[in-house]
Order: C-alpha cells, then structure tokens, then sequence
C-alpha cells in the first residue's frame, strides 16, 4: 500500500484493504466530501450493472454518516417512508409521521437540513424515478437551486441505465441538465487487477485460469466476486459453474437489456439471437 496524491494533497490508502483497485476513485470522493463542506456538491457515479459503484461509494464513506437512499419500484408513499427512516437512522434526528408525504417534501427536508448542517447522501438507481413519478427530477432542480448557495451537502446519485442517466443529465431539455458539479464513471477491473485477485485467491493458477477469469467475467466485480467466494478459481471451476442449472449468469444478458432498454428489450434480444445463428 502506498500514499496518492491528488492535487496538494496525499491521501494514505491503507484503507482499502482488498478492497481491490479503485483508489484513484475514493480519494477523488474523499477530497469531493471534503469540499461539500464549504460548498454544495452534486456527483454523478455511473457504470454499468454489478460494477460495484455502491460499494465503492460506502468503502469511500467508511466510518462516515452516509444516508443511503436506494430508488425501488415502489408506490412514492412507500418509498418516502423508506427514505424517511433512512433518515431517522442515519442522522438520528425526530422527523413527524407524514410531514414530508413525497420525495419533493424528502429532498425540501434534507436540503433545509443542510442549512444547519452537514449531509453527506446518496440516492442508489436514480434513474428509477422515471418509472415511479419524473416529476420528481423538475421538483429536485428547482429545490436544487433554491437552497444550493448556502447548503453544505454531498449529494450522490448512482444509475446504471447510462441512457437514462444520460438523458437526465446530458439533455439540454431535461430539467437537471447542467446541475451535477462533479461525474465518475466506474469500469470494469483491467487484466492487472484480476490477476492480483486471482493470486490471492488460488497461488498456483495458469494463464488458462486468468484469461478464463477475464473471459468469463468480463472484469466485472460482481461476476469476479462470486467466481472467488464459491471457489471457482480454474478454468474447468468457472466453465462449469456458469452452465450449471440456474446459474446466475446465464438469465444477465435478457436483464441487463430489460433495465437498458425497457420495453423496447425484446426488439434488441431479437437483433442479438439473429446474430448469434450466423
């Protein structure tokens, strides 16, 4: 382990344990909540499905009073009472049964807070807004700009529907274009670190087992994660874990699709099995 400089400063990364690669990425939170403190800021952490950006946002804010707020496909009632308790918990403050009956309430409520103190939270698959009530977005841009000059607050929103996010944040008609002050978008571990990870795991692996584990995998945390827990750490190890009966892997691609493209889904599973006949 080693010290990272970042601007001016250096940050020790002792911390990360095996919480493998990634540094780069939690000094550049750290140094985001450092600035929160003193001005308003608004993240963007994207990257596709599995990738491990909601770990990588707790490993971050280790030790930290992290409100996590995760968007489900709930009626907003339901999930507003969710947030609430997240709320209560986390902060440890009394908020009134019905006081805040919608998101927009919920957010008018965490950034009034923010005049008072610090708040450091994190809103996991913000793109499900859409599917819940996309008013929400217009609510939070005009609550965003009301209370932002004088709020001290690390807001974090995670997706990863990139078209979603994208046309949330990148289109100029939609209404929180421009607001975010900050964007990391979080990709698969390179052959380096998956070759650290498979030493660790099992010493004596081939190059077979480290281009299968590539292969297989993707790099993607997730899928590396559960290859290792469950001790598939050859070649053979992998190949048959992932053709077993009711492997997780082999039902990934149809939901990756349904959650990048929604109902359309079926049109591009058709386009995808058309090629795989060639």
């Amino acid at each position: 382990m080693r010290n990272i400089r970042y601007g001016n400063t250096f940050y020790d990364t002792r911390i990360v344990m095996k919480f493998y690669d990634r540094t780069l990425e939690i000094v550049k939170l750290r140094k985001i909540e450092e600035q929160s403190k003193s001005s308003a800021q608004f993240t963007i952490v994207s990257g596709r499905r599995r990738i491990g950006k909601t770990c990588l946002v707790k490993e971050a804010y280790k030790g930290l009073p992290l409100v996590y707020f995760f968007v489900a496909r709930k009626a907003e009632p339901e999930l507003c009472s969710t947030f609430i308790d997240a709320l209560k918990e986390t902060l440890d403050i009394p908020i009134p049964e019905g006081s805040v009956p919608n998101f927009a309430s919920v957010f008018k409520y965490v950034m009034e807070l923010a005049q008072k103190q610090h708040i450091t939270i994190m809103i996991d698959e913000f793109q499900e807004f859409y599917n819940i009530n996309s008013s929400i977005y217009s609510d939070m841009q005009n609550i965003w700009d009301q209370y932002k000059a004088t709020a001290s607050i690390n807001l974090i929103v995670c997706g990863s529907a990139n078209s979603l996010l994208n046309r949330i944040f990148r289109d100029a008609k939609e209404p929180l274009y421009g607001r975010h002050t900050d964007q990391m978008h979080i990709g698969v571990f390179p052959p380096s670190v998956l070759k650290e990870i498979l030493n660790d795991y099992n010493p004596t692996y081939t190059s077979e087992d480290l281009l299968a584990l590539y292969a297989f995998t993707g790099g993607v945390a997730k899928y590396v994660e559960m290859m290792m827990d469950k001790g598939n750490t050859t070649y053979q190890k992998m190949l048959d874990s992932i053709f077993m009966p009711d492997s997780y892997f082999l039902g990934e691609g149809t939901n990756m699709l349904i959650e990048e493209f929604g109902k359309e889904y079926s049109t591009y599973f058709s386009i995808l099995s058309l090629i795989a006949q060639c």
